[in-house]
């Protein structure tokens, strides 16, 4: 149960090369945006992000409307980076006339074109997973989220969607050295259905999801639908905050 599952073997998601081929074949679509559309996740980044001045870097925007779709919602402050070169192009030359969105070329596992504390929020949908894709994966992983936690200001957020439940993630995340508090959210791939025969209640998915002390899921805790997706909501603290502050969702961010 809650296996990190991919086309690993397939393909080489942490590299240049594969994604540039991808988006040159891919151009007619126009557009693609993993795991969830911005409307999906409105609750939680209005929540998490709650000025339109925070400035924002989306990495692995890759041709997503997410970014669009925040500007459109109020938010004024967007720097988006991708590996692709291909996609960055494109992007740019579709957005040229929109001043709160920047596109720039760029490796997340090295970011130092930007300052320490550049950043309020870091919004990653499917980039980390793309490097566990990728050769030398556990490296990779660390070298990009060293990266996150250094271009964040204290008290900023590293907002991770991703298909990774905490077994494989947490490893990740949960390293002293980011200093990071995590709270997590599971919600359902979009159009999904509840079985008709499933009489159990729901829990809201606003609700924030569980830990053990290990950092996992609790052994009795169902996931209801088997495709969903996580979000680590990943504070950086400072060294006078309490790592018991927490941040419940209302209805109020719907």
């Amino acid at each position: 149960m809650y296996r990190d599952v991919s086309s690993c073997n397939t393909y080489n998601y942490g590299d240049a090369t594969y994604w540039d081929a991808r988006y040159v074949q891919d151009a007619e679509m126009g557009h693609f945006d993993w795991y969830q559309r911005y409307s999906g996740l409105r609750p939680f980044i209005r929540m998490y992000i709650p000025s339109f001045s925070s400035r924002i870097l989306m990495v692995g925007c890759g041709n997503a409307l997410m970014s669009e779709d925040m500007v459109k919602d109020g938010y004024e402050d967007i720097t988006n980076i991708d590996i692709s070169s291909v996609a960055i192009e494109m992007m740019r030359r579709k957005y040229e006339c929109i001043p709160q969105l920047k596109y720039k070329q760029m490796d997340v596992r090295d970011m130092s074109f930007f300052l320490d504390e550049s950043f309020d929020c870091v919004i990653d949908k499917g980039t980390l997973d793309s490097l566990m894709c990728g050769s030398d994966a556990s490296t990779s992983a660390a070298r990009m989220l060293g990266e996150v936690s250094r271009l964040l200001k204290a008290g900023g957020i590293y907002m991770l969607i991703t298909y990774g439940d905490p077994s494989v993630r947490m490893l990740h995340l949960n390293q002293p050295v980011y200093n990071w508090r995590i709270i997590l959210y599971i919600i359902p791939r979009p159009g999904f259905q509840k079985p008709a025969n499933n009489s159990s209640t729901s829990r809201s998915y606003l609700e924030p999801v569980p830990l053990t002390e290990k950092g996992l899921l609790p052994p009795d805790f169902v996931v209801e639908d088997p495709d969903s997706h996580f979000i680590y909501v990943c504070k950086k603290m400072d060294e006078t905050e309490l790592s018991s502050i927490t941040y419940p969702l209302d209805v109020d961010h719907l």
